[in-house]
């Protein structure tokens, strides 16, 4: 499980544009001064000439956003890592708020010189939008990017089956200073989180896909050929940084392609993969060292991203900023008038400036939101649990069961299982969702984000179950593993994957336009205590024996527990005492008044027959509306 790629400004699939520049207040705290990034556009029929516009209003409302209690989480993974996609980015001012404040901005004609009639956008409707790709191409781009993130997460954990070989090769005697390589793989994910997932916003999708694999599979040669450990720790952590790029990114590349009524379905075909992982890992890399060597692993792994990266060479650009831009300088070339451009061909802020954002924000909110503070911790002790049971079940049925590695491997079956069980389960999750009596009271006929967090609930009960059952027949060697494996490994796994999934939505809904810094702030979190808690799991498992050690860490889970029975009961209140979440109700309101002025201000010019007018559409969201300029 990890980070992926977000942005929390706007929405991708947000559709609200007007075909000319207005000038914004100098105010640092204005909402509404500059072009924002909105796929679903007008677009040239005849880019050789201009098209005569005229002045009308669209409102929209999707029916599966309403009924989809995964449409925060789809909407905030759809976008980049990136914190900025726009001319205005968010600053903390002398009291700690968030505010817009300007930047400078180059772009190729002037905001005076950009005659509406000539500006170059693509509809839901055009062939050129990737959700009018044909469907097999579109099935090959989910199943391509699946699968390159499943050899990214694979990696992680395929190195734990094999510490006993490299231990005894490179003479270690501790095995938490062998664990590092895990160790520093989980940091590396976390950096490249914050580092390199937001320069897709840059460069588009498919250049930083082909870069960071091929990056990524040069990073594994010193690994399979290194003559120390130390040598393998250094160069994982870099490896890693690369490889996030397709755990970041690959969920927004399946938003770009995927429409609202299929978007659930598609985000859950493509999280198969990359949740089954870790688990995968252990049991592939524990036969090929029994079998080939430790060595073997990481050749593997270099064959299996050899060929994620040929089929991600056949995947076309899909981020729709990238694709309007593309289009805007095909169409000067094409037509030799400079005259023809769109919003996306000036560059608001440098790739440093983009970087110290993406890294800034998620740890100010971190330490300043109340709902963050026992969110990051719920979810990052899970996850860091999770992470030492591939150190943890090596011990037990290795030293304890004397399974041998290929073997122990198949103990981690039980945790996949558990995993697939609640994805495919999700009509149920779903069913519990929309019929839970928490509705948002700006919009009832969509469910409140509390309405998730009773999955969270449902979750954070399952997690400590399975690992109680699992550390009391997991030994003595007399009980057969079956039982630990369906009645311990099924449920913790199913607990997992419904905390990850769904508590990731609720931050999304709770959040909203701050959503994606919010989750970058927990995935760098949850990825340092997946990286911290192996370490102690040998000495721990040493000193308490594996039925206490898991005991203890089936009650620390069993102390978490209210935190989301907490969220669901009192969350409203909880956020209504959010600064942030109050300073985005209220940039909302603002945004609803200027909706309507403009509404007003159209109906005008249309009852003066004025053309050429201003273009607005609406986008219901989340009982609110979502107003770009």
């Amino acid at each position: 499980m990890a980070a992926d790629s977000l942005d929390p400004e706007k929405h991708q699939g947000a559709a609200l544009t007007t075909s000319h520049t207005l000038t914004g207040s100098s105010s640092n705290n204005t909402t509404l001064d500059n072009p924002q990034f909105h796929p679903e556009m007008e677009s040239h029929s005849h880019p050789s000439r201009p098209s005569t516009r005229h002045t009308h209003l669209t409102t929209t409302s999707s029916d599966s956003s309403n009924s989809d209690p995964l449409s925060p989480l789809e909407h905030a993974l759809g976008q980049t890592t990136s914190i900025l996609q726009t001319d205005a980015i968010y600053q903390q001012d002398a009291d700690n708020n968030l505010t817009h404040t300007r930047t400078g901005r180059t772009s190729i004609t002037s905001a005076a010189s950009r005659p509406p009639d000539y500006e170059i956008t693509i509809s839901t409707d055009d062939p050129e939008h990737p959700m009018n790709w044909p469907l097999w191409y579109r099935t090959y781009i989910i199943a391509t990017v699946s699968y390159s993130t499943w050899v990214v997460v694979l990696y992680s954990t395929s190195y734990t089956a094999t510490l006993p070989t490299i231990m005894d090769e490179f003479d270690i005697t501790s095995k938490p200073v062998a664990t590092l390589g895990l160790t520093t793989y989980l940091l590396g994910l976390a950096a490249g989180s914050v580092i390199v997932a937001p320069m897709s916003e840059l460069y588009g999708r498919r250049p930083v896909y082909l870069v960071c694999l091929a990056a990524f599979i040069v990073l594994i040669i010193p690994c399979g050929l290194a003559d120390s450990l130390s040598e393998m720790i250094i160069v994982r952590f870099f490896g890693a940084l690369f490889g996030s790029a397709m755990i970041s990114n690959s969920p927004g590349t399946v938003v770009d392609i995927s429409s609202d009524k299929y978007l659930a379905l598609c985000m859950s075909l493509w999280s198969i993969a990359p949740l089954n992982g870790p688990v995968t890992g252990p049991l592939i890399g524990g036969f090929v060292n029994d079998y080939l060597g430790w060595r073997w692993g990481n050749w593997l792994a270099i064959i299996l991203a050899g060929v994620a990266f040929i089929l991600t060479f056949f995947v076309k650009e899909s981020y729709l900023p990238t694709l309007i831009k593309q289009k805007a300088a095909r169409v000067r070339k094409e037509t030799g008038d400079d005259n023809w451009w769109c919003k996306y061909d000036q560059r608001s802020i440098s790739t440093w400036g983009l970087l110290k954002l993406n890294l800034s924000r998620p740890f100010i909110l971190a330490m300043t939101e109340p709902i963050l503070w026992f969110f990051n911790i719920w979810i990052s002790i899970i996850y860091g649990i999770l992470y030492l049971c591939f150190i943890a079940y090596p011990i037990i049925f290795t030293q304890y069961r004397g399974w041998s590695p290929s073997l122990t491997g198949l103990s981690f079956l039980g945790i996949g299982l558990g995993t697939l069980i609640s994805i495919f389960l999700e009509p149920l999750w779903r069913h519990l969702i929309n019929s839970s009596p928490k509705r948002d009271p700006l919009n009832p006929s969509r469910p409140a984000p509390e309405a998730t967090a009773l999955i969270m609930s449902i979750g954070a009960i399952l997690t400590p179950v399975g690992q109680l059952i699992f550390s009391w027949t997991s030994l003595p060697a007399s009980i057969h593993p079956s039982v630990c494996l369906v009645f311990g490994s099924v449920p913790f796994g199913m607990g997992n994957t419904l905390s990850f999934i769904y508590g990731s939505n609720y931050l999304a809904g709770t959040y909203g336009i701050y959503a994606a810094s919010a989750l970058a702030g927990n995935a760098v979190m949850r990825s340092a205590f997946g990286a911290a808690l192996p370490l102690a799991g040998p000495a721990m498992y040493k000193a308490m024996s594996p039925q206490w050690a898991g005991t203890f860490l089936g009650l620390l889970e069993v102390m978490l527990v209210p935190i989301p029975f907490i969220f669901y009961k009192w969350g409203e209140r909880i956020r209504g005492r959010s600064r942030v979440i109050r300073q985005m109700r209220e940039e909302k309101d603002r945004e609803e008044k200027t909706v309507e002025r403009r509404q007003k201000r159209a109906a005008r010019r249309a009852a003066r027959g004025e053309g050429g007018g201003v273009k607005t559409e609406v986008r219901e969201e989340g009982g609110g509306k979502e107003m770009g300029v």
